[in-house]
């Protein structure tokens, strides 16, 4: 019985260190964040180049970190492509600093004007970019986002906490202590990125339930994660469930275009979110792209899930069940099916897809139009591969997710995204009559 009642009080003080911890993380990330939204840019710069050359300086400590995660990653469950997201070596920790350069490159979104004017009664109106203030940012096995997070949130003027998950705390422990450091040197508060110490899960829902020290939640990681988050965070949540991403190959297209698309979109990086899960193709196309693209696939190793009608053109094809049109396998997996028309290719993804990307492969004008208007996702590619919706590769630098929402942000999110803005008025002693 003592026994019981002991156990029961350990639980009861483990409670509230974790519910006292994480109450300080959100109230010195409050405080950062005052000073962040009048921090000078070129402070803020300094912090992102002497990062990134004592990421560099330090890659012996980085990397011995991350060899312990490694080691310890097969007694978590981790399969292959999950132990890859997790591993660094020195040309991944190259360009983890070079992402912190390539941010620090980019103007400071915190001031921008958006819109002035002079009303007809004397005032002058001004809406500009304002930090949000302090962003909860909450990822599984891949410490790139320690420091992507880190770069985005602090250039954008917001204080972060960080929360990696439990297979990479050594090599996030390691990262933070190089970005924290950096701080006070460059004349910017220490709280303004902080990391969560602990992996006790109950971490998590403590600082979700803070929605007046933290004004939004990032989840990035599998769809589990991800609505645990929203079930439980008391603040707004940027977030996708899935990459649910489809090609369709028009009944007018390059041949050669569309099978080195369709083979880019599923095997360059298989087990990301814009990587493509479904293959649509018009019926006019498909005895001549099908065996091809079949035979590019699966000598990549792809298993080709098709339609009856896709598997009369390449009966090696797996019989697709109805679940494979609505499940992101993050896998050497597709799921392929033989569509009448470009109505019915649009149909299919409405029903079936995301809202994460979708691509066409034409070289018809006029579809091409009706699928980039009527496709409802936050990236449409027209004769590009589905991989391309990523934010350094539309030019915002590192991002810090992607986006399915329709309030606030969509698609790739960076420096502007994790931004509000303020509307200033200036007058002469106005009064409204």
């Amino acid at each position: 019985m003592s026994a019981t009642v002991e156990a029961g009080e350990s639980v009861e003080v483990c409670s509230i260190i974790t519910s006292s911890l994480c109450l300080d993380l959100a109230q010195q990330a409050k405080l950062a964040a005052r000073r962040l939204a009048v921090a000078r840019g070129s402070a803020k710069d300094a912090w992102l180049a002497r990062s990134a050359a004592a990421l560099i300086a330090r890659r012996d400590e980085v990397l011995a970190a991350n060899a312990a995660d490694v080691a310890m990653a097969p007694g978590w469950g981790l399969g292959a492509a999950a132990i890859d997201r997790l591993r660094l070596d020195p040309r991944r920790l190259e360009a983890m600093a070079q992402s912190l350069r390539d941010v620090a490159a980019l103007p400071d979104p915190v001031g921008e004007i958006l819109t002035a004017s002079r009303r007809p009664n004397g005032l002058e109106v001004r809406q500009v970019r304002v930090p949000l203030g302090v962003i909860f940012m909450i990822y599984e096995s891949r410490p790139n986002v320690t420091v992507d997070a880190a770069a985005l949130c602090l250039k954008s003027g917001n204080a972060v906490i960080l929360r990696g998950g439990k297979e990479a705390i050594a090599t996030n422990r390691a990262l933070h202590r190089i970005l924290a450091e950096e701080l006070v040197a460059c004349g910017l508060p220490e709280h303004a990125v902080q990391l969560v110490p602990t992996t006790d899960r109950a971490a998590v829902g403590e600082l979700l339930g803070l929605p007046d020290y933290i004004d939004l939640a990032i989840p990035r990681g599998g769809e589990s994660l991800i609505r645990r988050v929203v079930a439980e965070a008391k603040m707004p949540v940027l977030k996708h469930y899935q990459g649910n991403c489809h090609v369709y190959v028009d009944a007018r297209c390059d041949l050669d275009m569309a099978v080195k698309i369709t083979l880019n979109a599923k095997v360059q990086r298989p087990g990301v979110c814009n990587a493509a899960e479904t293959l649509l193709v018009h019926r006019a196309v498909a005895p001549y792209f099908l065996p091809r693209a079949a035979d590019a696939l699966i000598t990549e190793g792809v298993e080709l899930r098709g339609d009856p009608v896709a598997r009369t053109f390449v009966p090696a094809m797996t019989p697709a069940q109805p679940a494979d049109w609505d499940t992101e396998f993050l896998d050497k997996i597709l799921a392929v099916a033989v569509v009448e028309s470009l109505d019915e290719a649009i149909a299919h993804i409405a029903r079936h897809g995301s809202g994460h990307t979708e691509a066409i492969v034409t070289s018809d004008l006029a579809a091409a139009g009706r699928f980039v208007n009527e496709v409802d996702s936050s990236a449409v590619m027209v004769n590009a591969s589905t991989r391309f919706n990523d934010g350094g590769q539309l030019g915002l630098g590192a991002e810090i997710g992607i986006s399915t929402d329709k309030i606030h942000a969509r698609g790739p999110c960076g420096l502007r995204e994790l931004t509000s803005t303020k509307w200033i008025v200036f007058g002469d002693g106005h009064v409204r009559e």
